[in-house]
């Protein structure tokens, strides 16, 4: 039997005062996808975590010690969700290239993909699955990475390789310490959650929100079966329609259920301007929309884990760290 009075950080640091000076943040360099320049080619900008921890390192927020490093994610542990047939299909190099939707990646060795790419997505899924615990020890936590939402547990796509959203929740419905029975997924990335909302369509201890374009990718009509409370946007939906929108349904949702953690999706991708959101959303708005997420789960007492997820501008690393500075400014998260 687990003791669960001694569950803790094993990377918590004391300073000259003996008083632990941490963050519940969750960053590994290991994060960043470095394929000998071919990352480039890519949409994504494949140092976007690493310029978050950089931003927030500036700003005197953060130090290299103060931060929660996470482990790899095992086998085994991804065996719990994903079948074994798709794990074993990431053994070939076309099928990652598809889920990465980067054809040349079908010509590289798997042993490379498996190590300068697929080790990288292992990383932010240990770095999702620790955050979650960090959230229902210090009431909220962030992993800048993860927010795989297109990949379920039979099959990856939309850079989504691993489903570290389910796997974060079966990790915390597993952990009898933890006593977590309800969880709420707010997803705000600008693409529909198709990964988790199909594993979680009959799952009623899974309530999902989820605001997304609807004339962009992923268009998956058996996945909205799993949404409980589905915010659908237009094209180039703006600040002054998107907050409203965001405000009431989420107070809406909470009224409804009431989860034990809440799950964040936070993409970017809903910024002006972004090639593949195709939202107007302004980083003042998604500075405010954080908030918003933020204020709903404290002023309720619900834990709640963010997770950085899309977006595809080289500015949205910043306008992340800008978000958690101001959450930190508004008292919203704090060390311990």
């Amino acid at each position: 039997m687990k003791n669960c009075s001694s569950m803790k950080s094993s990377t918590e640091t004391k300073t000259e005062n003996n008083q632990t000076v941490k963050w519940p943040i969750v960053y590994h360099s290991k994060y960043n996808v470095k394929f000998f320049g071919f990352e480039k080619l890519h949409p994504f900008d494949a140092s976007k975590w690493g310029n978050v921890i950089e931003y927030l390192k500036q700003e005197k927020l953060l130090t290299n010690e103060s931060l929660n490093i996470p482990e790899e994610i095992q086998k085994d542990e991804l065996l719990k969700i994903h079948t074994k047939k798709y794990l074993n299909s990431l053994n070939w190099s076309f099928r990652v290239a598809a889920v990465a939707e980067m054809p040349i990646l079908a010509f590289l060795p798997n042993i490379m993909l498996q190590r300068m790419y697929l080790q990288c997505m292992r990383y932010q899924v240990g770095g999702s699955v620790l955050a979650s615990k960090l959230a229902m020890k210090h009431g909220w936590a962030i992993n800048i990475g993860g927010g795989f939402h297109h990949c379920s547990k039979g099959r990856g796509g939309g850079f989504c390789p691993y489903a570290d959203i389910t796997i974060l929740i079966h990790s915390l419905f597993e952990d009898s310490c933890l006593k977590v029975q309800k969880a709420m997924i707010i997803d705000l990335d600008a693409h529909q959650g198709n990964g988790h909302e199909r594993d979680f369509k009959e799952d009623e201890r899974v309530f999902i929100l989820d605001a997304y374009n609807v004339n962009i990718y992923p268009n998956d009509k058996i996945a909205e079966e799993g949404i409980n409370r589905a915010v659908e946007l237009s094209n180039y939906t703006a600040d002054s329609e998107y907050l409203p929108l965001i405000e009431k349904y989420i107070e809406k949702s909470l009224n409804k259920f009431h989860p034990d953690i809440i799950v964040y999706n936070a993409g970017t991708d809903i910024l002006e301007g972004d090639p593949l959101g195709k939202l107007c959303v302004t980083a003042n708005g998604i500075i405010e929309r954080d908030k918003i997420v933020f204020m709903k789960a404290r002023e309720r007492r619900i834990p709640i884990v963010m997770l950085t997820s899309g977006g595809y501008l080289k500015c949205t690393a910043k306008i992340i760290a800008d978000s958690i500075l101001n959450l930190a400014d508004l008292g919203l998260i704090s060390s311990y």
